[in-house]
């Protein structure tokens, strides 16, 4: 079984700055891509940025320029730089990850979220 443990979350003002980390533990071959979504209160869950093992990004629209993805793959985590944080990030964060097994089958995790508030 692999956990997914997200940390640093919080409040902060708008134009602050939040750094949140994602480590995957368990039984990993490998990660092939890492990613943050974000779901706020009453919305879908959105792709926010992914990454993968060789280190291309994509990000969503609203994130651009803003937002850095990255990712330390000998210690199997994903981090995500927030800056300029405006009110309408505010929503809970998700990592996910897609595992590979010894057996080489990819199987899909997420973590349980973390919440991200920016006051204006």
């Amino acid at each position: 079984q692999v956990q997914l443990v997200e940390s640093g979350g919080g409040l902060v003002q708008a134009g602050g700055s939040l750094r949140l980390s994602c480590a995957a533990s368990g039984k990993i071959f490998s990660i092939n891509a890492m990613g943050w979504y974000r779901q706020a209160p009453g919305k879908q869950r959105e792709l926010v940025a992914t990454i993968t093992s060789g280190g291309s990004t994509n990000y969503a629209d609203s994130v651009k320029g803003r937002f850095t993805i990255s990712r330390d793959n000998a210690k199997n985590t994903v981090y995500l730089q927030m800056n300029s944080l405006k009110p309408e990030d505010t929503a809970v964060y998700y990592c996910k990850a897609n595992v590979e097994s010894v057996l080489a089958y990819e199987y899909l995790y997420w973590g349980q979220g973390t919440q991200v508030t920016v006051s204006s």
